[in-house]
């Protein structure tokens, strides 16, 4: 398996570092990118919300294609395909889940320990659009879409009653982490949308960083694995 770490690489040679933009690894067929907490994904509505990451990437990789989404507040990995084909292949990769993410959050409080011996648990809630707060979501038992998130505690911090926590998304619905863990009764820290006030304030940023990605490269048939340490 290839593995690639975090690196503030400038592969096409544009200077884009300084302008957010961190390439992990490109080749013929695919990129891997870093997207910093606070930067949109794709094209928003409005003059205002068309500075994202991925207008950045096709600047230096003229044609490059999105494949999946981080939401704006989030930061961590993310995959573009650099030709239609290969657009295809990875969809249909993240659609039959041979792609596998994990994140890392900080959330309040501490989530009652696992039965499980592996230290695996599992939240199974369905989650539907709020639609007259969209574009927020909510757990809807009737409307929902089915949504799985497994997560495990990393550590646990007494001082200020925080944890750290590993999530696997199985599904791969909106918002579908920082609902799940609000739902559990842990919202994550600086979470403007799914966290009360107090636990909003107790951080400048989400703490959600989409930290590992492991995929079958589309072409070569190789095994790849990126890593991103959480910068928080």
């Amino acid at each position: 398996m290839t593995s690639v770490s975090t690196q503030n690489n400038d592969l096409a040679g544009n200077g884009l570092p300084q302008q957010g933009l961190q390439v992990l690894h490109e080749d013929a067929c695919l990129l891997v990118l870093n997207k910093p907490a606070g930067l949109l994904s794709v094209p928003g509505k409005g003059p205002d919300k068309q500075d994202c990451l991925s207008s950045r990437v096709q600047q230096a990789f003229p044609g490059a294609l999105v494949v999946h989404r981080l939401d704006m507040a989030t930061s961590g990995l993310m995959l573009m395909a650099r030709s239609l084909d290969a657009q295809r292949r990875l969809s249909q990769a993240f659609e039959a889940r041979e792609v596998h993410k994990h994140y890392e959050a900080v959330v309040q409080g501490r989530p009652a320990a696992p039965a499980a011996a592996d230290g695996w648990d599992e939240i199974a809630l369905p989650i539907a659009v709020d639609w007259p707060r969209r574009p927020l979501r909510i757990i809807d038992a009737a409307l929902g879409k089915p949504s799985t998130t497994r997560w495990r505690e990393l550590s646990h911090n007494k001082s200020d009653d925080s944890s750290r926590l590993q999530l696997q998304p199985v599904t791969g619905r909106s918002h579908q982490l920082r609902v799940h863990l609000q739902a559990l009764g842990h919202p994550i820290l600086g979470d403007m949308l799914y966290a009360p006030p107090t636990v909003h304030a107790r951080a400048t940023r989400l703490l959600l960083h989409a930290c590992l990605l492991e995929l079958v490269h589309p072409v070569t048939g190789s095994a790849l694995r990126f890593d991103s340490p959480p910068p928080f």
